[in-house]
């Protein structure tokens, strides 16, 4: 099986410092000791992807193209690396995209999601929009054979709202998730899961506030026709929620939520804002002792088997997050679809 691998293969590739992506002949990478290779089955546009196909600001201080886009990736291994002893030739995976060095302070004191030399796939290292990814072994997650495929293309990023949502306990809490995308979404289902008294969820988008109470949301707002504020004052007696999950980076959302935040409360931010804003930090944080933290990435490994226990207990059910499927020469389309506003999850098959 290994001995008939292609040299080249088709992928999506940052080719140059522009606007867009290109879809190309690229080398199957080589793996070293410890690493694995895996034949990819299926990817998934992250938000993070959205930045590199637009080359925004961020991106154009942050990569240096030539190199393969993708960080949400399923598949099977086909090669491993000397030393690889814990998954095999064969197995299914899911591939956690933060590689990790396993040497720096924080690594070595149980906090490797904020690895000071992280090195992300599709990012800072090829990734999986393509047929075949080279990646350490111990980031490689074995799945069971019967995990849907579009279960396990998602775990990686269903990792995000885990963390997010389990931060702080939200159990018999009034919780509100601003920004309803696809993590957005997932972290609504883990805090109902986890036992949440009410769940408020805000966006923009019809289509997404539609997604966010098929996921379990018990009240939605469309921040355009409603004032956010006094709709979830009302809904909570004017109590305020316990627990703000923020995903969306929108300026006015997060002050909305702090708004909302009742004295104590606890508050996860995951979304990213554009850039420097005016925020009111006596109001939201100090005088209301509020409890503030900043979520990267997943907790290595306690985040994984987090998400293997909702998935396997039912607890969370995630076949309706995938919305669309495409072809890997589609991701033209599949991109101005996820670009709309009106998907959840987009697929690629491989």
């Amino acid at each position: 099986m290994t001995d008939t691998l292609p040299k080249m293969m088709k992928a999506v590739v940052k080719s140059q410092r522009a606007p867009g992506l290109e879809l190309t002949e690229w080398p199957v990478p080589e793996i070293g000791p410890g690493e694995v290779l895996v034949k990819v089955r299926a990817a998934s546009i992250c938000g993070t992807d959205l930045h590199i196909y637009k080359w925004d600001e961020w991106a154009q201080n942050r990569l240096k193209p030539p190199f393969v886009v993708g960080h949400e990736i399923a598949g099977d291994i086909v090669r491993v690396g000397e030393g690889v002893t814990r998954v095999g030739v064969g197995d299914y995976v899911s591939l956690e995209s933060h590689v990790v060095c396993n040497e720096c302070f924080y690594c070595r004191t149980g906090r490797e999601y904020i690895c000071e030399n992280t090195k992300i796939l599709g990012v800072d290292r090829d990734g999986g929009f393509a047929e075949y990814v080279a990646v350490p072994a111990q980031n490689a997650w074995k799945n069971p054979r019967d995990l849907p495929l579009r279960i396990a293309v998602i775990e990686e990023n269903f990792g995000n709202a885990v963390h997010t949502a389990m931060a702080q306990d939200v159990s018999a809490k009034y919780v509100l998730v601003t920004g309803c995308g696809p993590v957005g979404i997932m972290a609504i289902a883990v805090a109902k899961a986890a036992g949440a008294r009410r769940v408020f969820a805000t966006d923009i988008s019809e289509y997404r506030l539609a997604m966010a109470r098929q996921m379990g949301a018990d009240v939605t707002v469309n921040v355009l026709e409603e004032d956010v504020v006094a709709t979830l004052l009302k809904e909570t007696c004017d109590e305020g929620v316990d627990v703000l999950l923020e995903m969306s980076g929108a300026p006015s959302a997060i002050d909305q939520g702090f708004t909302l935040l009742k004295e104590g409360g606890e508050v996860a931010l995951l979304g990213l804002a554009p850039g420097p804003f005016t925020f009111d930090l006596n109001q939201h944080i100090v005088f209301k002792g509020a409890i503030v933290r900043g979520i990267v990435g997943r907790r290595l490994w306690e985040t994984w088997y987090q998400t293997r226990g909702l998935l396997e207990s039912g607890a969370v059910d995630l076949s309706h997050v995938v919305t669309h499927e495409f072809a890997l020469d589609e991701f033209d389309a599949a991109y101005h679809i996820f670009m709309s506003g009106e998907s959840g999850k987009i697929m690629f098959h491989l």
